[in-house]
Order: structure tokens, then sequence, then C-alpha cells
């Protein structure tokens, strides 16, 4: 093998399975662990044996593994369910949304913690869904977020001006008061980047508990009136466009 081959072997054979849409990296790791993947006619048991997925021939059961067609989905997730494939606990999860969809395997492009609600993406291209997670592209996510209080603009400052919590310093790119009830209000809060809970543990370090929290949009890409729960197929333009604020453009495959 030459020098310029053996650079072409970049990727270990778990991951070219699961960047093919075959399935996820851990169902594809005891795929391999089980003897049933072989690449080039040959049984390989170690999931990090190194591939080159545009030339190796990848086999699973005896049977060619093709790259799937590339898809992108909006859901709008209910609260309750976990950002996950699977759980051990046997809890609900996103994928329960999918079930009757007949998709290759895609995965969550970022997550949504358990209580929270509304826009999650899924995918099964990984380069675009690095590029939209990525922190720095800065990409920014809009969250509605109903709170036990009565909002107003000290608040709403103190949001912005952020807090140290740990190891991490949380705040607000923008927050602003959506509507205001007789117990508690609504705040719409901006995020250019994504820690974990960072709105609920920048508000509980105001003293203030989340009742609600939904996230409406994600760069240019809005929830919009989709139904809790429902999913629907992103448009090509509607990909393109979410892949230029994150300054990633590979998209040949879309043209």
């Amino acid at each position: 093998m030459s020098r310029k081959q053996k650079a072409t072997k970049n990727v270990n054979l778990a991951r070219a399975l699961s960047k093919r849409g075959y399935c996820s990296r851990s169902e594809s790791e005891k795929l391999v662990r089980a003897g049933r993947v072989s690449v080039n006619d040959e049984i390989q048991r170690d999931p990090s044996w190194r591939v080159d997925p545009k030339h190796d021939r990848i086999h699973v059961n005896g049977t060619p593994v093709k790259a799937e067609p590339k898809i992108y989905l909006m859901l709008n997730k209910p609260r309750g369910l976990i950002t996950t494939a699977s759980d051990e606990q046997r809890r609900d999860t996103v994928y329960d949304c999918l079930a009757n969809a007949n998709l290759p395997h895609v995965f969550p492009v970022g997550r949504l913690d358990k209580a929270s609600e509304g826009l999650l993406l899924f995918t099964n291209d990984t380069q675009w869904a690095n590029a939209i997670t990525n922190p720095a592209t800065h990409l920014d996510k809009v969250y509605h977020v109903q709170v036990d209080c009565l909002a107003d603009e000290a608040l709403v400052q103190r949001l912005l001006a952020g807090t140290q919590d740990g190891d991490d310093f949380l705040q607000a790119k923008d927050a602003h008061l959506l509507r205001m009830g007789t117990r508690n209000s609504w705040l719409e809060i901006v995020l250019d980047e994504g820690k974990n809970r960072h709105i609920r543990r920048l508000l509980v370090a105001q003293g203030v508990s989340v009742l609600r929290l939904v996230r409406v949009a994600i760069g240019p890409l809005v929830l919009g009136d989709l139904e809790k729960g429902k999913y629907r197929y992103l448009t090509q333009t509607e990909v393109k466009t979410l892949s230029n604020h994150t300054k990633f453009d590979s998209y040949s495959a879309l043209e």
C-alpha cells in the first residue's frame, strides 16, 4: 500500500458505518465486535480498524453498506422526552416521534434536556451537524422561557451581564420580556453558545425558576407552526441557508 493510500484510511470502521447512515456509532461497534462486518471481503472485529470510506467495500452480514442520501429534519420536541437513541431506564426518547418515519439512522444535532421543548434537528450528515454545534460558529439559538416571577428590566440586565457558576461563565447574548401574566412571565433569551442547562442555571443564579423552556429558532431556521411531536424535512434552501450561517459550504451533494 502506498503512502497516499494509507493517508486515505482516516476513518475507523465503526464511524464509517455510522457516517453511511447504517446505524449509530455504538451499534456499529457491537456489530464489528460480533464479527458481522467485513472490509474488502475480510471479517474485521476491531471497531477502530482504519478504512477509506470512498473505496473500501464494507458489508454487514454479507450485504453491502452504501451511503444513504443525506437527510435533514426538524422536530418539535415535546416535554418529557430525552434526547438519545436508547435509554437504560427505558424512558421515552425523541426517537419515539420518528418511529413510523421509515428513515435511515439519523442523530440529533445538539440536545434539549428532558424538560425542554421545541426545535430539535436530526440528520445523518456528520459534517453539517458538527458545523452547527461547533462553539466557534456562535450560531444564535432563540428560546422562549416562562419563569415563576414577574420579570423586570433589572432581571434582563443581569442575564445580559452574566454570572459565574462553577467553572462556567453563563450569559445571555440577548434577552427581553415577551409578555407578563399575573404570577409569571415569558422571556425571549438568545444564546450563541450552549453550556449544559445554560438558561436554567443562569436563571437559578438570579433566584428564578424555569416553568417552561421552548427553543423556537436556530440561526435563521424557525420552528414556526410545526405541531408538538411532529417532524418535517428541511428544504434544500433551509439546509444551505443554515450552513451559510456556520460558514460551512461543502454541499455539492445537494446541487
